[in-house]
């Protein structure tokens, strides 16, 4: 498995999580977090991060994404929006049949989502989501649209097979983050402390999550889990069907948790017991790894540990069983964005 952090002080981390070689002790000392590379690829604080199989992308308020391949550890070049803006959210669209990405989504502080075509990196279609900066979006598994929130207080969405906005909706209030859950039938939104639980289908309000302080990132999980950081340093763990916590990882960090991945049990070929395991990145400066399992324990302690010695603003994760070999010759006539773009 491998885990792509970025900074505010413009360096892009890149780590793989693998097993200790020889290693009879417990789990919670077998894993390690070998570092991949680090160097600062942006001119500006990175804001954003995606990862999908062996391909990995950043965005910045230097108007640039930046492209890497997790495989040889190497950068790709950078991709520029059509208007210079901040690139405020990234999202890769991956068909469950493929192992390489179809499409990047990229949001920006001007409104706009561009759809890129991931092969090669070509822009398709700019498409205009939103009156004010765009805050967060997110790919429905399916890859035929995305829903977006921005700072025009509005909750928008872009039609993929036809590339353009066919839904447009009046909040009331802004929401920062938007994910889709890994089914699709439901979407999460974040305002401040709150996470509203939606029925993707209509939009309705299912229940509403409160928390103590701020959320700042947010990852789905299986079985109707949403894991949550944020200002609290914690790692919370929301059932939503009941609307709950289901548990929690207090004190994860020093400082505020500025992203969190969950690691699915799918994304990995390594004999690691993957399906409970969470990574975590706080402006601390720390990566770390957790096995949610050892939540119901007073002190959990995490599993694996990278110190950046910066200020983390972003984090992303991925499979890495694909790193060396051979991306399969699968790709067909696209969808996303490609009919009518």
């Amino acid at each position: 498995m491998s885990l792509i952090a970025g900074s505010y002080e413009k360096f892009i981390w890149g780590y793989r999580l693998k097993p200790l070689k020889d290693s009879s002790s417990s789990s919670s000392s077998t894993l390690t977090l070998t570092q991949l590379f680090s160097y600062p690829s942006h001119l500006a604080p990175i804001t954003t991060v995606a990862v999908s199989g062996t391909a990995a992308a950043s965005g910045s308020t230097d108007d640039t994404i930046h492209l890497y391949d997790l495989s040889s550890s190497a950068s790709l070049g950078a991709l520029h929006l059509q208007d210079s803006t901040s690139v405020t959210s990234l999202a890769f669209y991956t068909p469950p049949n493929l192992s390489v990405p179809r499409n990047l989504l990229a949001a920006s502080a001007d409104g706009f989502v561009s759809i890129f075509d991931a092969d090669p990196f070509v822009l398709l279609k700019s498409i205009k989501a939103h009156k004010k900066g765009v805050n967060d979006l997110t790919v429905h598994p399916s890859g035929k649209l995305a829903l977006s929130v921005g700072r025009d207080e509005c909750l928008a969405m872009v039609n993929l097979v036809r590339g353009r906005r066919s839904f447009y909706h009046k909040l009331g209030k802004e929401a920062s983050l938007i994910k889709f859950d890994l089914s699709g039938d439901k979407f999460f939104m974040v305002t401040e402390e709150k996470i509203g639980v939606h029925q993707a289908e209509d939009a309705k309000l299912l229940c509403e999550l409160e928390g103590n302080k701020r959320v700042l990132c947010a990852a789905p999980g299986a079985n109707g889990v949403l894991l949550s950081g944020g200002e609290d340093r914690s790692i919370t763990a929301w059932d939503t069907n009941s609307g709950k916590v289901a548990y929690c990882i207090g004190d994860a960090h020093s400082a505020r948790v500025k992203g969190v991945v969950v690691l699915t049990k799918n994304d990995s070929g390594d004999a690691v017991d993957d399906p409970y395991l969470v990574a975590s990145a706080s402006s601390d400066g720390a990566i770390r790894v957790w096995d949610v399992r050892m939540a119901v324990k007073e002190k959990s302690i995490p599993l694996a540990e990278a110190k950046t010695n910066s200020r983390l603003t972003c984090l992303a994760g991925s499979s890495i069983k694909y790193i060396g070999k051979k991306a399969p010759q699968e790709k067909q006539n696209k969808n996303g964005a490609t009919e009518d773009s």
